[in-house]
């Protein structure tokens, strides 16, 4: 039995995939957002039109690392 599920307090793939629909909705491209969980956090986004990339910015710790081969 699991006591504590271990997740992403701040989904940053949530946020990407958001921000150009509030881009449109509100006409501009930089936000400031929170995610209100538990262990939440604060995430600046910045949508790169012309690029096609979202940016994100904020505070992140390493919980794992490792070597994918391919």
């Amino acid at each position: 039995m699991l006591l504590h599920t271990f997740q992403d307090p701040v989904c940053g793939s949530a946020h990407c995939a958001l921000t150009p629909y509030w881009s449109q909705k509100l006409g501009k491209c930089d936000f400031i957002a929170n995610a209100a969980s538990t262990r939440g956090g604060i995430i600046n986004i910045h949508l790169d039109e012309q690029n096609q990339r979202v940016l994100l910015q904020g505070k992140a710790v390493t919980v794992m690392e490792g070597c994918l081969l391919v």
